[in-house]
């Protein structure tokens, strides 16, 4: 009996921004999900009884932030040209979640979202400036404390900010603050910046709290595997 050949693992890079930015991840999964059946690319399906396509995706982003790199991993029943596929892909998605590349990887890797365990963010201040020696000071009190909870709707949630949170700067670009935040993720869970920064100016005394925290605009503008020691792995 000739056995079947092993399914190629086809990995996308893709953005989200513009309006689409404002999707729920389950609305993100179901518009890739189309887009992919209009594009032609040869998809495989699972074995279950719902038939469903072998899609993966990387961790889910906060509704509102938009990004210049998140991922999928599509099963495919055929090797095609990964820069015909990415054609195909470009050519039936909406352009605020277009594709930007596609390569294979190795299909043995672990899910997408256990595996792209650290992130970089950029978060601009809208509407006024904030105290930058204040925030800096507020942030590092928060690390070393480690335990930060939260509410996610009613339910209180807890992370261990002395691993989650990597690093942070705060410069002036084009006039307006901009904080670069490193993160990362593990099976405990993944940092939000709404939910650091919510936290830091919750904290920074009576001038932060008369003026009210700044509005946000918040990016993902990398994605990595740490590996053991330390180094970062690109994705593709």
């Amino acid at each position: 009996m000739q056995q079947a050949s092993p399914q190629p693992r086809l990995r996308v890079r893709y953005k989200k921004d513009g309006r689409l930015a404002f999707l729920g991840h389950l609305e993100v999964i179901n518009t890739h999900n189309r887009s992919i059946r209009r594009s032609g690319v040869p998809f495989a399906v699972g074995n279950g009884f719902a038939r469903r396509m072998r899609l993966q995706f990387s961790q889910a982003l906060p509704v509102g932030a938009s990004s210049e790199c998140e991922y999928f991993d599509l099963m495919l029943t055929e090797k095609i040209e990964a820069s015909r596929a990415l054609e195909m892909l470009v050519a039936a998605t909406p352009a605020a979640l277009a594709p930007q590349d596609a390569a294979y990887v190795d299909r043995s890797l672990p899910a997408l979202e256990a595996w792209l365990t650290r992130a970089l963010w950029r978060v601009e201040f809208l509407g006024r400036d904030v105290d930058a020696a204040a925030l800096d000071q507020v942030l590092a009190e928060l690390r070393g404390e480690g335990d930060l909870e939260y509410l996610r709707g009613d339910k209180p949630k807890h992370i261990d900010l002395s691993s989650a949170l990597v690093g942070w700067t705060l410069d002036e670009v084009d006039g307006r603050q901009v904080m670069s935040l490193e993160t990362r993720s593990s099976n405990a869970g993944a940092l939000r910046p709404q939910v650091l920064l919510d936290a830091a100016f919750a904290r920074m005394g009576a001038s932060e709290a008369e003026a009210g925290a700044p509005a946000l605009r918040v990016a993902r503008v990398g994605q990595w595997h740490e590996a053991d020691d330390g180094h970062l792995v690109n994705a593709l």
